[in-house]
């Protein structure tokens, strides 16, 4: 079943679903771990023991276990809380009601697989995926790969070959796409700094493919690589528009790609294979060809200066042909952002955004709704404890202009609200969590015995100053909190190092809550 099967009042039931599952779980989302010896937050919210609930999850929900605790039996339970003391008395329960309300069980969304397999049949030949991974870390490779097959798919599916990437940041995405799928990209960041990194970095990796192609020509052709004329690179810089000229060569252009031209320095025996992994990824208009030379001094004058001038204007095309492929732009986009006013060739487009940060994700959605050039968007938004929340108790977030959440009239109704702890608490991958990965446990441990510290020995433990991240420079539990106490302007002469460390002492026996806690 697809999620265009489903109706909208179908959609809104599910809703209610999740809202019923987290109108008794938020209670747990948004307990701070600051507090967590301070205002005792395990019996505060579990009834069962940390083994049983680090049991439940390691053993992936075993049926056979039974909960300990005997209120389950005496008062019944709602996702695995006692129906009496709203407690946790159930892990397995609320374990599989949890997976029962996820994204993916509900029904109404896509996978990205069968999302690909809706836009189209369409395959890539095997061996004509641009390697990312000779330009970016592991982690952005694979996000980058999955994310521009889904954007490209859109894109042919909606018939377009413009695409904006919002919040591009320094352009991985957007040189992908326009390298990989020949798309017509421009990245907008707000930072300038980001923007101009973008377009140095997509300039050297275009000016590398051709760089490459020349050396793979010399190698065949010893001397006449020299006679290639090396390409100028005309950018602007500064408001006035002034512009100047960068020159590189070939070697230069190479050298920053270590890995590709050991061979190129050292003229070392040719791998094909290798050598033309990158360049038979590349797009038709970034690789170009060029047909053999002949030797200038056999040349007539009418032909040198044909070919003078036929090269000039092949090196005004490639520097227009380059700009249409990805233009990073700087500017702060809202939903309200005229977009025609920062791209004039704007033409129907697909919206990205990778890793849109808290307000910018929903923003995103909000353009694509009220613009229409915007044929598509496919957004993954991250960063959810920086969105601003319209209905928060506390109004410290949404000051002015449109909140990021909730974006329904069918939420912001019911006045809806997450809170900050809970949004933060989804920004954890639920796969590194599950096996004790992704939280520093021992930083969190060592922050709430400090605050313990602070309620015990110093009347501004509520203070509005942070601690910031001393632990990382810390030696200690003892070092920790005497540079905490200094960062909060305390007097870290008051205790002891003895005094501190027996705090210590007197808590680490119930870490396993804290753990077992941020498990739940």
């Amino acid at each position: 079943m697809t999620s265009s099967s489903h109706s909208l009042a179908d959609i809104q039931r599910r809703i209610d679903e999740v809202k019923r599952f987290l109108s008794l779980t938020l209670c747990i989302a948004n307990a701070h771990t600051v507090e967590f010896y301070t205002h005792d937050v395990w019996k505060r919210f579990v009834a069962v023991s940390p083994q049983e609930v680090l049991s439940t999850i390691s053993s992936c929900g075993d049926q056979q276990r039974e909960p300990e605790h005997k209120d389950r039996e005496q008062f019944g339970t709602t996702f695995g809380f006692c129906n009496n003391t709203n407690r946790l008395v159930n892990p397995l329960e609320l374990q599989q009601t949890a997976t029962a309300h996820s994204l993916l069980n509900l029904g109404v969304c896509l996978s990205r697989d069968e999302l690909l397999r809706a836009l189209g049949e369409y395959k890539e030949e095997e061996g004509d995926e641009l390697e990312p991974d000779e330009f970016m870390n592991s982690k952005k490779s694979h996000e980058v790969q999955s994310m521009s097959k889904v954007v490209a798919f859109l894109a042919k599916h909606c018939g377009v070959k413009q695409v904006i990437d919002v919040g591009s940041g320094k352009g991985y995405l957007s040189s992908f796409l326009s390298l990989q799928y020949g798309l017509s990209v421009y990245g907008i960041d707000s930072s300038s700094t980001n923007t101009h990194g973008a377009q140095e970095r997509n300039r050297k990796l275009k000016k590398f493919s051709r760089a490459y192609q020349k050396h793979l020509k010399a190698e065949m052709v010893p001397g006449e690589a020299s006679d290639l004329p090396h390409e100028d690179v005309v950018e602007k810089n500064g408001e006035d528009g002034s512009v100047s000229v960068i020159e590189e060569t070939e070697e230069e252009v190479l050298a920053g790609f270590p890995e590709k031209n050991s061979g190129v320095k050292n003229h070392s025996e040719p791998h094909p294979e290798t050598e033309a992994l990158f360049l038979d990824a590349l797009s038709v208009d970034v690789v170009q060809t060029t047909p053999p030379r002949v030797p200038p001094s056999h040349l007539s004058a009418e032909e040198r200066e044909r070919r003078k001038r036929e090269n000039l204007e092949r090196k005004d095309k490639n520097r227009t042909d380059s700009a249409k492929m990805f233009l990073p732009l700087t500017s702060y986009v809202t939903a309200e952002t005229e977009l025609r006013e920062l791209i004039n060739e704007l033409e129907d487009a697909v919206m990205v955004g990778l890793h849109t940060c808290g307000d910018l994700a929903p923003s995103t959605l909000r353009m694509f709704v009220a613009k229409a050039e915007l044929a598509a968007v496919c957004s993954v938004g991250c960063c959810y404890h920086l969105l601003s929340e319209e209905f928060d108790p506390a109004r410290q977030e949404c000051v002015q202009g449109v909140c990021g959440f909730p974006l329904s009239q069918y939420l912001r109704h019911q006045s809806w609200f997450c809170g900050r702890n809970a949004r933060m608490s989804a920004c954890l991958a639920l796969e590194r969590v599950a096996v004790g990965q992704g939280i520093q446990m021992e930083s969190l441990f060592y922050r709430a015995v400090l605050h313990v510290i602070l309620r015990d020995h110093y009347s501004s433990f509520k203070s509005e100053k942070r601690v910031g991240n001393v632990y990382s420079k810390a030696k200690s539990f003892v070092d920790y909190v005497q540079r905490a106490l200094r960062r909060l302007e305390l007097d870290d002469s008051k205790l002891s190092d003895s005094d501190i460390q027996e705090y210590h002492n007197t808590y680490r026996p119930r870490i396993d809550e804290m753990l077992a806690f941020n498990m739940v």
